[in-house]
C-alpha cells in the first residue's frame, strides 16, 4: 500500500531501524534517533541488487522522493546506474588539483604515523599554500588532476617565472603529482617531463668568513662590540653554537641544561621538526652564566629592548655585523652555520691526508 504524508509523519522511532515501503523499490527508513531516510532497492543491469538514498524527509517531501526514483529508472533504462554515476561525480569533485593539494597540505600538518616528527612550520606551510593559490588553483585548479598535460603545467609554471620568481616555480612543481599518484588519483608525474624546460635556479650562498685568519679578526671584532647586551652576547655565542639564527634569537632559558653542559631545541623551533641537541663548550657555558645574570630572570635569553616577550630580531645581529664593518656580502648572521661547516669539512681533508 502506497504511503501517505500522514503515515510518514505518524511513524515514530523504535529500538532497531525499520522500513515502510511505498512501492517500486521505493522506501522510508525510520531509525531509532527518529531520523527518516528515502531509500530506492533497485536491480543493476547486471542483475545485482542495489539501494541508493534519495534524501532525508521531509527536506525530501513523499512526492520529490517519487520524482527522484521514476528519474532514478529513466537514467537506469539508459544504461546509466545512479549509483555509479554519484560516486564518479564524487570522484570528479575530490580528483582535482586543488582538491588533492589541499588534501596533501593536510597531511604535511600531522606528523607521519609510528614517528616522533612533528609536522612542518606553520610558517613553512603558509608559503606552500600561497605558491598553490596564488600562482596555481586560479588555473588548473578545478581540472581533474589525471587529465593535466605537461604542456598545461608549463604554461603555469612559466607565468611563475615571468614574474621573476624562478625558485618558486621549482618548487611549486612536483609535490601534488607524487602525492596524486601514491593515493591513486593520478598514474604519473606529468612535471618529469618538464625537466629543462624551466630556468634553472641560481644558488647563492650566505655569506660567510671562513678564512681561518679573518675568522680571528672577526671574534675579536665581536668581543669589543659596543652596543645592546643581548645583541653582544647572541654574537659571541653564534660562533659556539653554529644553529640557524632564529633557533639561537628565539632560545628560551628552559631549553639549557649548564651541569649537563647541553642545549635542546625543542622539535617545534627546529626546521627540520626534530629535536637538536646542541654540546656547550666551556667558552659557551661561561658567556650563559655571565648571560644568566642578566636574562635568566627571563624567559628568553635575548629578549627585545621593546619587549621582554620577543626576541631580538635577526635584522639586528645583522645590523650589529654591519656596525662591526662587515657588509652584507662578507659576513651575515645565518653565515656561521656556513663557516663551521667549511671549517669542519677543512679539517676533515687535513687529517685524512695527515694520516695518509
Amino acid at each position: 500500500m502506497p504511503l501517505t504524508e500522514i503515515a510518514i509523519r505518524g511513524a515514530q522511532p523504535r529500538e532497531k531501524s525499520y522500513k515502510l515501503p511505498d512501492g517500486g523499490g521505493l522506501m522510508l527508513v525510520v531509525n531509532p534517533n527518529g531520523s527518516k531516510w528515502w531509500r530506492w532497492r533497485y536491480y543493476r543491469n547486471d542483475g545485482r541488487e542495489n539501494m541508493v538514498s534519495l534524501g532525508v524527509y521531509p527536506v525530501v517531501t513523499l512526492k520529490m522522493a517519487r520524482q527522484r526514483r521514476d528519474e532514478a529508472r529513466r537514467l537506469l533504462v539508459q544504461g546509466i546506474d545512479l549509483s555509479a554515476k554519484r560516486q564518479s561525480e564524487k570522484d570528479a569533485l575530490t580528483d582535482t588539483f586543488e582538491a588533492v593539494a589541499q588534501e596533501w597540505l593536510a597531511v604535511l600538518q600531522r606528523p607521519a604515523a609510528g614517528s616522533a616528527r612533528n609536522p612542518i612550520a606553520d610558517v613553512t606551510l603558509a608559503k606552500k599554500r600561497a605558491w598553490l593559490e596564488d600562482f596555481v588553483f586560479p588555473y588548473i585548479g578545478k581540472r581533474p588532476i589525471r587529465s593535466i598535460t605537461p604542456a598545461e603545467l608549463l604554461k603555469v609554471l612559466q607565468r611563475i617565472e615571468g614574474r621573476g620568481i624562478y625558485e618558486t616555480a621549482h618548487r611549486v612543481r612536483g609535490h601534488v603529482f607524487r602525492y596524486a599518484i601514491v593515493t591513486d588519483r593520478a598514474e604519473r608525474d606529468v612535471t618529469v617531463d618538464l625537466r629543462g624546460a624551466l630556468a634553472p635556479v641560481v644558488t647563492t650562498n650566505r655569506a660567510a668568513i671562513t678564512d681561518p685568519s679573518r675568522i680571528g679578526e672577526l671574534l675579536r671584532a665581536i668581543n669589543g662590540y659596543h652596543g645592546q647586551p643581548a645583541t653582544k652576547f647572541a654574537l659571541k655565542l653564534a660562533p659556539l653554537f653554529f644553529v640557524r639564527p632564529g633557533e639561537l634569537r628565539k632560545a628560551s632559558w628552559s631549553e639549557f641544561d649548564l651541569d649537563r653542559a647541553e642545549c635542546r631545541i625543542p622539535a617545534l623551533r627546529m626546521k627540520m621538526r626534530e629535536q637538536h641537541v646542541v654540546p656547550l663548550s666551556r667558552q659557551a657555558i661561561a658567556l650563559l652564566h655571565d648571560l644568566n645574570v642578566l636574562t635568566g630572570h627571563r624567559q628568553l635569553l635575548f629578549p627585545s629592548v621593546r619587549s621582554v616577550t620577543r626576541p631580538i630580531s635577526e635584522n639586528t645581529l645583522n645590523a650589529a655585523l654591519r656596525r662591526l664593518g662587515y657588509s652584507k656580502d662578507e659576513m651575515t648572521c645565518h653565515g656561521f652555520r656556513a663557516m663551521a661547516s667549511t671549517c669542519s669539512r677543512r679539517e676533515k681533508r687535513a687529517t685524512r691526508g695527515r694520516s695518509i
